[in-house]
C-alpha cells in the first residue's frame, strides 16, 4: 500500500481544488482554503488555486505586465518563489508593478495578495499608494475577462516631494540594514578553517555533508542584504567552501562535479577580488585537471595562480603542481625547473595561510610532490631521499594528513622498486594497505594501481608479486570512491 501524501502535497491541492470547483466555489474561496488549510502565503495560495507551477505563473505574470506601459516584469520560477515567501528569509519583496501584474494574472485584487505581515513589511510609500489608489473592479466569478487593475495616480505638488522623500528614506533603511554581523562572519571563517583542517584526518563523506551545509548557509546570506565589505567576506567564505567541495569531489573520484565546484569557487574569488582565494582556487582546479588527464590545463592553472601576489604557502603548492604535471608529461627539464621554483616560493613566503588545512602546503607535502615528480623523470634516488625527508617532517607535525602520508609511502615503495630494494617496497606499502576503506581516496588508489605495473622483476618469488597485486586490487575495490559510485542516488525532489 502506498504511503499517504503529506498535507499540502500536490495531490492534496489538486483534490481540494477539484472538490471546491465542483461545489461551485470561486477562485477566491479556493485561495482562502489553501491558505488556511496548508498555511500558505497569499500569493502562493492564489497560484495553487489556479493549479499553476511556478514557471506557469511566471509566464502569466510576465505576459500580464505587458499591458502596463513602462512597468514590464521579467518573471521566472525562482523569482515567483521568492515573491511568494516574502517577507520571510531567502525571499524578495515584490515591487508595485509586480503586485499589479500578479493581480492581473491571478484575476484578483492586489489587496487579495497581501496579508497583515506583508502590509507591515511594505515601504510606507508603497503602502500609501496602495491604500489611496482608486478601487479596482471586482473580477467576475467565474472570470470571463481579466480583472480591471487601475494604476495608482501619480502624486503631484507637495505630495510628490513628500513621497520622493519617503521613498529615499525607505531605501536608506534598507541600505543600512544587514543580515549578517562581523561576529557571524568571523564564525563562518572559523568553521571553514575547521573543515579544511578536519579534512586531513576525517572520513571524507560526512565532512562533505558538513561542508555543503555551511556553503548553503553562506549562499543564503548572500541572497539577502549586507554591507559591500560584508558581501565580499561572504564571497570569500563561499569561494573557500566551494574550493573545499571541489577538492573533496576530486578525491572521491567525481572529477566533473569537482570542475563545477571549481568554476563556482572562481566566480566567488573574482567577485570578492581576493588574490589568495584566486590562487587557491586555481591550485584546486590544477589538481582536478591533473587527475582528469588534462595536464596542459593543470600547468596553465598553476602558472595563472602563481602570477597573483599572495601570502602563505599557495605559491609553493602551485609550483609543486606545475612540476607534477610536467613530470607526468615526461618533460624532465620543465619539471626540475618547477621544483627549483618551489624552493624560491618557500623562501619568498610573507605570511600565514588564511585557512590552512588542505589549503596549506607544509614542507612534508612539498617533499611528497617532489618525490612523485622525481620518480616520473627517472630520478629514483632523489625521490627516495624526498620521501624519507617527507616522512621525517610528517612525524613531527601535530596533524598528519593520511592522504599525503599514504602517497609518500607509495612514492617510497616505487623508488625502492626502481632501485631494486624489494623488501623496502613491501615495508613502505604496509601502512598504505592498512588504511580503512573510508580513507582510501582516488589519488591513492590511482597511484597504487600505477605501481602494479612495476611489481614483478624485483621480487625473487613470483608468489610475492602476485599476492601484492591482489592486495592492491582488493584495496582499490574497497575504497571511498568505489563505495560512493555504488551507493544509491537520491531521487529528485
Amino acid at each position: 500500500m502506498n504511503a499517504p501524501s503529506k498535507p499540502g502535497s500536490k495531490a492534496d491541492r489538486d483534490v481540494l481544488r477539484q472538490d471546491m470547483t465542483a461545489a461551485g466555489c470561486t477562485l477566491a474561496d479556493i485561495a482562502i482554503e489553501m491558505r488556511t488549510r496548508f498555511r500558505m502565503r497569499p500569493r502562493e495560495a492564489w497560484r495553487h488555486a489556479h493549479g499553476w507551477t511556478l514557471q506557469q505563473a511566471a509566464d502569466r505574470i510576465t505576459q500580464a505586465s505587458t499591458s502596463r506601459p513602462g512597468e514590464s516584469v521579467a518573471a521566472d520560477a525562482s523569482l515567483v518563489g521568492k515573491w511568494e515567501k516574502w517577507p520571510g528569509p531567502s525571499s524578495r519583496r515584490p515591487s508595485l508593478p509586480v503586485l499589479f501584474s500578479m493581480a492581473e494574472a491571478f484575476t484578483c485584487g492586489v489587496e487579495d495578495l497581501l496579508d497583515l505581515e506583508d502590509r507591515r513589511a511594505l515601504p510606507e510609500a508603497d503602502l500609501h499608494l496602495l491604500i489611496h489608489r482608486p478601487p479596482t473592479v471586482e473580477p467576475p466569478t467565474p472570470p470571463t475577462t481579466p480583472s480591471s487593475i487601475v494604476a495608482p495616480l501619480e502624486p503631484t505638488g507637495t505630495d510628490l516631494v513628500r513621497f520622493a522623500a519617503a521613498e529615499s528614506a525607505t531605501w536608506a533603511q534598507w541600505a543600512e540594514a544587514s543580515n549578517v554581523g562581523d561576529i557571524a562572519l568571523e564564525q563562518l571563517m572559523a568553521e571553514t578553517r575547521a573543515l579544511a583542517s578536519d579534512y586531513l584526518t576525517s572520513d571524507p563523506v560526512p565532512l562533505f555533508v558538513r561542508t555543503r551545509a555551511l556553503r548553503d548557509r553562506v549562499f543564503a546570506l548572500l541572497e539577502g542584504h549586507q554591507y559591500p565589505r560584508q558581501s565580499a567576506d561572504l564571497y570569500v567564505a563561499a569561494g573557500y567552501l566551494c574550493g573545499l567541495l571541489a577538492w573533496m569531489s576530486s578525491d572521491l573520484g567525481q572529477l566533473r562535479d569537482a570542475d563545477t565546484q571549481g568554476r563556482t569557487a572562481w566566480l566567488c574569488a573574482e567577485l570578492a577580488g581576493h588574490n589568495d582565494l584566486r590562487a587557491w582556487v586555481l591550485s584546486t582546479r590544477s589538481k582536478v585537471a591533473f587527475w582528469d588527464g588534462r595536464l596542459r590545463e593543470a600547468i596553465n592553472f598553476a602558472r595563472h595562480g602563481a602570477r597573483y601576489q599572495t601570502t602563505g604557502s599557495v605559491a609553493v603548492l602551485l609550483s609543486c603542481q606545475e612540476a607534477d604535471a610536467w613530470s607526468e608529461l615526461g618533460a624532465q627539464d620543465e619539471a626540475l625547473a618547477a621544483l627549483a621554483r618551489v624552493e624560491e616560493a618557500r623562501t619568498a613566503m610573507s605570511g600565514e595561510d588564511e585557512i590552512g588545512g588542505i589549503f596549506s602546503c607544509q614542507p612534508a607535502r612539498q617533499e611528497n610532490y617532489a618525490a612523485a615528480a622525481q620518480l616520473r623523470v627517472g630520478r629514483a634516488a632523489d625521490a627516495l631521499r624526498s620521501a624519507d625527508n617527507a616522512l621525517a617532517l610528517l612525524a613531527v607535525q601535530p596533524v598528519r594528513a593520511y592522504g599525503t602520508e599514504a602517497q609518500i609511502h607509495i612514492s617510497r615503495a616505487a623508488a625502492c622498486l626502481a632501485t631494486g630494494e624489494a623488501e623496502g617496497a613491501l615495508e613502505a606499502l604496509a601502512p598504505v594497505l592498512a588504511l580503512p576503506p573510508d580513507h582510501r581516496m582516488a589519488p591513492v588508489t590511482r597511484r597504487l594501481s600505477e605501481l602494479c605495473a612495476g611489481i614483478g622483476r624485483p621480487f625473487a618469488s613470483g608468489t610475492t608479486a602476485v599476492g601484492l597485486r591482489q592486495a592492491i586490487e582488493e584495496f582499490c575495490m574497497d575504497s571511498a570512491p568505489r563505495h560512493l559510485a555504488l551507493s544509491p542516488g537520491e531521487g529528485s525532489a
